[in-house]
């Protein structure tokens, strides 16, 4: 059966780090141009970074999420065999769609926290032609890392019920024994049928 308290402690991480998704997406860096009239100088000044603390607390809550699940699970390649049916094949699916949407998420998130701290440093002459451009993250990028958490959190959850659901109803041949331990009990009742004939042959011949 799958385990209630590892499904719950995953569900409490991916809710903080799609909390802290959709929060550094609230709370992105924006910059403006301000002019120094002193030395005729342009130059951009950035409001707080804190978008990129929330993006990388995102970034880890999430990765810790996807670790405890895939230890669970063995990451799907070692551990007791899976009994074949369909919440094999479901596991099998949502496995792999659940790496796809993680690494989109972090790809995300950890690309809106590095854009979202730089800084243009430069500073621009006022007479120059060339507009300063003062460096931003784009809107959106913390979102879709938002997104993503919220489709990793689905899928993954899912799958570990899948796959837990499929491990419990492995059972090896012969009720319980493995392939090994059934041949050699096939072999002794063979061998002790074979005695059971030869001593009721002797039987026979002496009568």
């Amino acid at each position: 059966m799958a385990s209630k308290l590892l499904l719950i402690t995953v569900f409490v991480f991916d809710l903080i780090a799609f909390g802290l998704a959709v929060a550094a997406e609230q709370r992105r860096s924006t910059a403006k141009i301000v002019q120094d009239n002193d030395v005729n100088y342009n130059y951009c000044v950035y409001k707080s970074d804190i978008a990129t603390g929330y993006g990388v607390g995102a970034f880890l809550f999430l990765l810790v999420s996807q670790v405890l699940i895939m230890v669970a699970s063995r990451c799907f390649c070692c551990g007791k065999p899976l009994s074949p049916g369909g919440s094999r094949a479901c596991a099998i699916i949502l496995f792999i769609i659940c790496w796809v949407f993680f690494i989109i998420a972090e790809i995300c998130l950890l690309a809106g926290s590095v854009e979202n701290a730089y800084h243009t440093k430069y500073r621009h002459n006022i007479f120059a032609n060339k507009e300063l451009s003062c460096e931003t993250v784009r809107k959106g990028v913390f979102a879709a890392g938002a997104a993503f958490v919220f489709f990793t959190a689905i899928v993954s959850e899912f799958y570990y019920v899948n796959y837990s659901s499929a491990r419990e109803r492995f059972q090896p041949y012969g009720g319980g024994e493995t392939g090994v331990e059934n041949l050699v009990h096939l072999h002794s009742h063979a061998v002790h049928q074979g005695h059971n004939a030869a001593s009721a042959g002797s039987l026979q011949v002496s009568v």
